[in-house]
C-alpha cells in the first residue's frame, strides 16, 4: 500500500493538479483571475489600480503567464499611444467557479485558521 501511495504522488513533474496550482496559486494570479472575473475586459492601468499593492513589473510578469496558459486574453490596438486590455478566456472564466469555493471556504475558515497559527507560535 505504502508503495502505491508513493507512486502515486511522486510524479511531480507529470502532476497537472501541481503544474496549474505553480502557475496560478502564486501571490498575484488568483487576485487577476477574480478581478477580471467580476470586470470583465480592463485595461492594464484600471487592473494595476484595482489591485493597489503589486507593482507594475509583477503585474506585467503575471499576466504574461496567465496570457501563456491560455487564461487571459491580451488584446493591442494599435493606436498611439498603444491601448492594450485584458480579459478571461473561456478557460479562465471556467476556473471562476472554482476559486470562488477557495475564496468562501478561505473566508469561512480563516478565523480559525489564525487561531491555530497563534496558539502554534504561543506553544
Amino acid at each position: 500500500m505504502t508503495e502505491n501511495i508513493l507512486k502515486k504522488y511522486s510524479e511531480t513533474a507529470d502532476c497537472p493538479v501541481r503544474n496549474v496550482l505553480d502557475r496560478f496559486g502564486d501571490k498575484w494570479s488568483t487576485l487577476v483571475i477574480l478581478i477580471l472575473g467580476d470586470a470583465g475586459t480592463l485595461r492594464f492601468n484600471e487592473l494595476h489600480r484595482l489591485m493597489e499593492t503589486v507593482s507594475e513589473k509583477m503585474l506585467t510578469v503575471t499576466l504574461k503567464k496567465l496570457d501563456a496558459d491560455g487564461l487571459v486574453k491580451r488584446t493591442l490596438y494599435p493606436q498611439v499611444p498603444p491601448r492594450v486590455e485584458y480579459e478571461l478566456t473561456e478557460r479562465g472564466r471556467s476556473l471562476l467557479p472554482l476559486l470562488q469555493s477557495l475564496v468562501d471556504w478561505a473566508n469561512e475558515n480563516m478565523p480559525e485558521i489564525q487561531k491555530s497559527r497563534e496558539q502554534y507560535q504561543a506553544a
